[in-house]
């Protein structure tokens, strides 16, 4: 029975191991799944340490206040929530065009292609909810925004009816692409388990 559990999280880990391109593996993993490209860390999106270059993601992982970005216009930050939400709403209810529509057809933090045949995969073979609370825009400007979220992911492999559930903070990093903010790349760091 071991066993079986083992093939099944080790199955998880690789379906939710990043679609990194090969230049970003170590900054950011799939927008889908909240998970790492680490094969270390099944449930993180590698975030850089300050011991590798400096990042350009706007917040830190020490502390629980998380600042607002100031002066963003009001109709902006609308927009910004607006397709962080139809990013999450899409996700769990698995609507892979609304959810493609909110990814950018060129991101910084992993390869649209990939994106598109993972989240195809995830939703033929998990339920996967994810749950944002204090979603925040926490940077700005016109080309790039960044929206700060505490998520919880719940994970169940449809087949084996296995399931794992993770909490952790995240920063989904928006580009205006045709007038319109799409993903480009997401950082997620789990919460330590007490």
């Amino acid at each position: 029975m071991k066993f079986k559990y083992m093939m099944v999280l080790a199955l998880i880990s690789i379906l939710l191991s990043a679609c990194a391109s090969e230049e970003d593996r170590g900054g950011a993993g799939s927008v889908s799944d909240g998970e790492t490209s680490s094969e270390n860390n099944a449930l993180e999106h590698g975030v850089k340490n300050q011991d590798q270059e400096q990042s350009d993601v706007g917040f830190e992982m020490s502390g629980s206040d998380i600042e607002e970005a100031q002066d963003v216009p009001v109709d902006e930050k609308k927009a910004i929530l607006s397709a962080f939400d139809t990013y999450m709403t899409s996700f769990n209810n698995e609507d892979f065009e609304t959810y493609m529509s909110v990814i950018a057809k060129e991101p910084e933090g992993f390869d649209y292609k990939e994106e598109e045949e993972m989240i195809k995969k995830t939703f033929k073979e998990y339920k996967v909810k994810r749950t944002a609370e204090d979603v925040t825009v926490i940077k700005y400007d016109k080309s790039q925004a960044q929206v700060f979220a505490s998520l919880a992911i719940s994970l169940e492999q449809e087949s084996t009816g296995a399931k794992l559930d993770r909490t952790g903070r995240q920063v989904t990093v928006f580009a205006k692409e045709d007038g319109n903010w799409r993903v480009s790349s997401v950082y997620f760091i789990g919460d330590v388990a007490e």
